[in-house]
């Protein structure tokens, strides 16, 4: 998979420590195999129920300010496909094989992603049937990547 280029695409800044030397440590890790980068957007906030759709809304728009037009986006949602390790690793590799070498993965904040961005989307996967607080899933996520490229490269990684 060497050439690919991915972003991270997340709303929210990270905030704890413990959680920023993670993501640091996986993007270290990942390094070998690929440009990484993660991008921010600013996260809204919202007084009532009635302002989340704006919210997400104000969200979207700024992750699609930051994604480059050529990207195939995945978007992180609990309705996605679960895929097992392998099988993300058998689609990044799928992905690049085809032509797609800047892959984008978003993760919405707390409230989730705007409908319509998830529509836009070339793909979208799931972590799992629970619901990951998103620092958490960015952890997951940048791992899960990781994983795949040593599973591509037929390389051991503890299982």
């Amino acid at each position: 998979m060497a050439g690919v280029r991915i972003d991270i695409c997340a709303v929210g800044k990270l905030k704890e420590d413990y959680w920023v030397k993670a993501c640091e440590e996986y993007l270290k890790r990942l390094s070998r195999y690929a440009k990484v980068q993660v991008i921010e957007v600013p996260d809204g906030s919202a007084k009532s129920d009635k302002d989340i759709e704006a919210v997400l809304q104000e969200e979207a728009e700024s992750i699609k300010k930051r994604l480059a037009s050529s990207t195939f986006a995945i978007v992180m949602d609990q309705s996605g496909n679960q895929l097992t390790s392998e099988q993300l690793a058998a689609e990044l590799d799928k992905l690049q094989t085809h032509g797609n070498s800047h892959i984008s993965f978003i993760i919405g904040g707390s409230w989730g992603l705007d409908a319509a961005l998830k529509k836009q989307a070339n793909m979208t996967i799931s972590l799992g049937a629970i619901t990951l607080p998103h620092n958490l899933a960015r952890v997951v996520l940048l791992e899960q990547i990781y994983r795949s490229f040593k599973i591509t490269n037929g390389e051991p990684y503890h299982k």
